[in-house]
């Protein structure tokens, strides 16, 4: 991973623009070829970014990160490189999730259609450039749903999936991503937050799942 720290301003040329004004900002540089920027605030979320496929190409003054796909650029020009440092961080293993999480995630994937008639499984953990989203799957339409997991979701699994929905969203081989955050448990909060951005709320059932069935009754 390289990090820059640089006083630049960053214009985004594409389907949308954006303009960042020149200021101090971090610029990942990571393996994959992701580009992103960053403010010292905003907790992780970048200011603007470029996932891959893309190349950057560095001249005086002037960074320019290239979509291989859709030829969207992230122009960065720089006023000064304040710090410029290159670190190997070998292969990641991964979030180790506890293990009814896991086994959730499990079940689900294997029981896809719980979510609906017809939906499919694409695949497990799906890596993007800013972390694995827990289940890619396809609708009975076939379109694109990116599904967050949670044995209890709360406002931070919503800002997660939104995250994962922004930056899928830019893939034109995916786009249109919907998504899905499915748990036992989902806090009020999060779930008017979700239908608020047209994210699908789903409660799951453990013990459905693992095919037991409840004998318990109230009296």
């Amino acid at each position: 991973m390289r990090l820059v720290i640089a006083r630049c301003s960053v214009d985004y040329v594409g389907k949308l623009t954006a303009h960042l004004p020149m200021a101090p900002r971090l610029i990942l540089i990571k393996a994959d070829g992701s580009v992103s920027v960053h403010a010292d605030d905003r907790a992780f979320k970048p200011l603007n970014w470029m996932n891959p496929p893309c190349r950057l190409r560095e001249e005086e003054g002037t960074w320019t990160v290239t979509h291989g796909k859709s030829g969207e650029k992230l122009i960065l020009t720089m006023e000064e490189i304040l710090h410029d440092s290159t670190h190997e961080l070998g292969v990641d293993p991964g979030l180790i999730k506890d293990g009814v999480e896991a086994h959730l995630q499990e079940l689900l994937a294997e029981h896809i259609t719980t979510l609906g008639a017809g939906w499919t499984l694409v695949r497990r953990e799906y890596m993007t450039a800013i972390g694995p989203v827990d289940i890619l799957c396809r609708d009975h339409e076939g379109a694109t749903v990116a599904v967050e997991l949670k044995r209890r979701a709360g406002i931070d699994a919503v800002e997660q999936l939104t995250r994962y929905l922004e930056l899928m969203n830019r893939d034109p081989l995916l786009a249109p991503v919907a998504g899905v955050l499915a748990a036992q448990a989902i806090a009020p909060q999060a779930r008017t937050l979700a239908e608020d951005r047209g994210i699908r709320c789903v409660t799951l059932d453990y013990d459905a799942l693992r095919g037991i069935e409840r004998t318990d009754t109230l009296f």
